[in-house]
């Protein structure tokens, strides 16, 4: 019998940038469909102002979430980072894990303090900010049975760069530019070479193809990530299952 992987679900409530409770304080906002690219918009600008960055419409900004171990890439990213910083972009990364890594994330927003911050712990409500407050969510995770950062950025409009592994490879469609179809960018190999030239792809469509990248957002949003929509498939597997002859 074939196998099948089931996703897991996300809480459309706790995750959903229209009901979320960290966006309504300090600036932020909640936005939906129809109000993506101004909600969206006052979000990112909040963030930027609330980390201390230069507060740019413009210049898209990168997020990570997620623990500071060699499983989730954290060390790839580290290698694009001359790259990018080349590339005028800002990197906000959230995370607590390993005490090297932890100290290179510092390191680093030192040594770039107009385009990286690091929040080296965990914070749900920062979590859930830069989730809405960015534009890119960066997963290069070596291997991720399921993944749910990639699922909540793109409820959120926030289009996900991955490493085309388990959940992240089945949850993320690459984008296809003929027929503007995908919701994000996959990178097929955990090499820092292959997430530069897939982030470099996803940058070049944030700044010169604005009509695709809208497209990206909203594909995202429109998808029915519940665990209402879980469970069905769930369930269409188990009686599958028990009426195969």
């Amino acid at each position: 019998m074939e196998t099948e992987g089931i996703v897991n679900g996300i809480d459309n409530k706790e995750w959903n940038p229209q009901f979320d409770v960290h966006l309504k304080s300090n600036g932020y906002t909640n936005y939906s469909l129809d109000t993506l690219r101004t909600g969206k918009a006052q979000c990112k600008a909040t963030l930027q102002k609330e980390l201390g960055l230069p507060v740019r419409k413009d210049v898209p900004v990168i997020g990570f979430i997620g623990r500071l171990d060699p499983q989730k890439g954290v060390d790839l990213i580290a290698e694009a980072i001359p790259w990018m910083m080349g590339q005028d972009v800002q990197l906000i990364m959230l995370g607590s894990g390993r005490p090297d890594l932890e100290q290179m994330l510092r390191n680093f927003e030192n040594q770039h303090n107009d385009k990286i911050r690091s929040w080296v712990g965990f914070s749900v409500k920062t979590a859930h900010r830069i989730t809405a407050g960015a534009d890119i969510l960066l997963m290069p995770s070596r291997f991720e049975p399921c993944g749910l950062n990639q699922l909540y950025a793109m409820a959120y409009g926030t289009v996900p760069v991955v490493h085309a592994v388990g959940g992240l490879r089945d949850t993320v469609k690459p984008f296809d530019p003929f027929n503007e179809t995908g919701l994000g960018w996959t990178f097929e190999s955990a090499e820092s070479g292959k997430l530069i030239h897939a982030l470099g792809n996803c940058l070049l469509t944030y700044r010169e193809y604005k009509k695709s990248w809208e497209g990206l957002q909203r594909r995202g949003m429109k998808q029915d990530l519940s665990w209402d929509n879980a469970a069905q498939k769930y369930e269409e597997v188990l009686l599958a299952a028990k009426y195969q002859r």
